[in-house]
């Protein structure tokens, strides 16, 4: 397994929309920081974020479906990413790429305004470290950072604790929610939140777990 590991990391360094910022490279601010559009995809359409992409399925399944709209999956695990950059490689999509930074680093990669919409899918709850869930005030504020006027940030969880923690922190920051439900696929929608599924999620639902959903919008004031 070590082996090939060592493999994909070296190969993710032959992808073109796989970045790989160090600490230096990202302070004080990221070269394609307010340059995405220009410099990478070169295009005006929106960008929208996964966070927590893990091997990218979602990034890579939106962007098939919105060829219009740009989309960047971040993680911190190298193995993962690999995935996702053979899958964006085989479907020969141009509007995808990767980022491999932990999520504290999102200020310095991308500008005010910059981002129009966020997915967080099944991240890890974090039970005992609560500045470390992504939806935490702490990543919020960094979140009202970069998005812009009106954007939109996706929430998708096995975790009833998770989800019950986001609304409350959504409601005592005077957050918008746009759409909630403790069970998804029990609600009657059949739109993108339902079509594309991660493997875990699959796994998840063949097991009976309800997969809980949240469409909020950041009070940007």
């Amino acid at each position: 397994m070590a082996k090939k590991k060592l493999i994909h990391f070296q190969e993710n360094l032959s992808f073109p929309y796989l970045f790989q910022p160090t600490y230096k490279d990202l302070y004080p601010a990221y070269s394609l920081r307010s340059n995405w559009h220009e410099r990478f995809f070169g295009n005006p359409g929106p960008i929208v974020l996964e966070l927590g992409c893990g091997k990218g399925e979602y990034t890579v399944g939106l962007a098939a479906k919105y060829p219009e709209k740009n989309f960047i999956g971040i993680d911190w695990k190298g193995a993962r990413l690999w995935r996702g950059c053979k899958t964006v490689s085989e479907q020969r999509l141009n509007n995808v790429g990767f980022i491999r930074t932990q999520v504290d680093h999102i200020e310095q990669v991308f500008a005010p305004g910059e981002i129009s919409e966020i997915w967080i899918t099944f991240p890890d709850p974090q039970v005992r470290k609560e500045r470390r869930r992504l939806t935490s005030p702490f990543f919020l504020e960094k979140y009202k950072t970069i998005l812009a006027h009106h954007g939109i940030v996706h929430l998708k969880t096995d975790d009833l604790f998770f989800y019950t923690y986001t609304l409350d922190v959504i409601r005592e920051f005077n957050h918008s929610v746009l759409w909630a439900t403790d069970d998804l696929y029990h609600s009657g929608s059949n739109d993108v939140v339902t079509t594309i599924q991660t493997y875990y999620e699959h796994r998840w639902l063949e097991m009976g777990k309800k997969i809980c959903y949240l469409k909020f919008q950041l009070n940007l004031a």
